[in-house]
């Protein structure tokens, strides 16, 4: 089994990438799977949770300040076509709700994550290495800085892969907090000479960002967590407000021709001569308009009950996206 033991400031880089859910849900799996030990000290999960806002926060401001710096540039420069362009872009920028609600799931299934790890509780003896580091000016303590629950981490981490057998049980540390822990000139990937011998022997590794974590799955499985990214990660990106509209406005002109035309064999079998030339002479205008849309075979009909159905539940779908009530089917 791996063990691995990831900063807060790691994590919080996982929720941040748009392709977080990548090693999210592959670490999930595999910690399922009790092929990974995720190691968290209580500190991680408090960290996580006291930071959480501000990121979010800060991701969506973000977002739209892009958009809206976007919009000023094509106001203030714009072609020919800026007013496509206007439009392409305003309507992006009614995605940023539904962006940070996406981000909000990598949070969610992270903090899920954390809390059905191995808990890690420091004692006595981490307690007084944290001190001693104190003292020594040994990193984390080697900046003017406050950096107890960096040092908390390292001892922690230290009391975990002591009297391990790290070839049978490999271990890992992971972090993006390159100033207080890694080498402060040169490659960043290296762990400061203060830690250097926490990660000597074969089997203890120091990883540095998302970067490393992923090298550390790499080294680890192989090929094996290559298929298990391409098996459990699919890139999502959110429908523009225009697709939707699209797809309804579709699904509106196929359900209502068909239901157009039911009533219509509806009205033959009822021998209503009169009520039958009032509805072709009001609706044929709008059939000839939804014929010209929609040519390829199986599109106007006949339909299945279960094509039918799902027809229908798709547009309930998209006008309750939309704004609508859920079942709102009236064409």
């Amino acid at each position: 089994m791996l063990h691995l033991l990831v900063d807060t400031s790691t994590w919080l880089d996982l929720c941040k990438r748009r392709d977080g859910q990548r090693w999210i849900v592959a670490l999930r799996v595999l910690a399922n799977q009790g092929q990974v030990e995720v190691l968290v000290p209580r500190l991680v999960i408090d960290e996580f949770e006291r930071n959480r806002d501000r990121v979010e926060t800060s991701m969506t401001a973000s977002i739209a300040q892009r958009f809206k710096l976007i919009k000023q540039d094509l106001d203030d420069y714009g072609g020919s076509n800026q007013e496509e362009a206007l439009k392409v872009i305003t309507d992006l920028a009614r995605h940023v709700p539904l962006i940070g609600a996406m981000t909000t799931r990598n949070f969610d299934e992270v903090l899920d994550q954390l809390r059905a790890g191995h808990a890690l509780e420091p004692g006595d003896e981490e307690k007084r290495g944290v001190v001693e580091r104190g003292l020594s000016k040994q990193a984390p303590f080697h900046r003017s800085r406050n950096s107890v629950a960096d040092a908390l981490l390292i001892e922690l981490y230290k009391t975990t892969v002591r009297g391990v057998d790290l070839h049978q049980e490999p271990h890992a540390f992971i972090t993006s907090n390159s100033d207080d822990f890694s080498l402060p000139v040169g490659d960043a990937r290296r762990p400061h000479p203060d830690l250097a011998s926490l990660f000597a022997a074969e089997g203890s590794t120091y990883g540095l960002g998302v970067d490393g974590l992923n090298q550390v799955l790499l080294d680890y499985f192989g090929d094996e967590i290559e298929e298990l990214f391409a098996e459990t990660y699919f890139e999502e990106e959110p429908r523009r407000l225009d697709e939707i509209v699209e797809a309804e406005g579709e699904l509106f002109n196929r359900i209502w021709y068909h239901r157009s035309l039911q009533h219509e064999y509806r009205l033959e079998d009822a021998g209503d001569d009169a009520e039958l030339e009032r509805l072709i002479t009001i609706a044929g205008p709008g059939r000839r308009r939804v014929e010209g849309l929609y040519k390829e075979p199986g599109q106007l009909g006949p339909y299945t009950d279960f094509e039918l159905g799902m027809l229908n539940g798709k547009l309930s779908a998209l006008r309750w996206v939309l704004g609508s009530e859920w079942d709102f089917l009236d064409t």
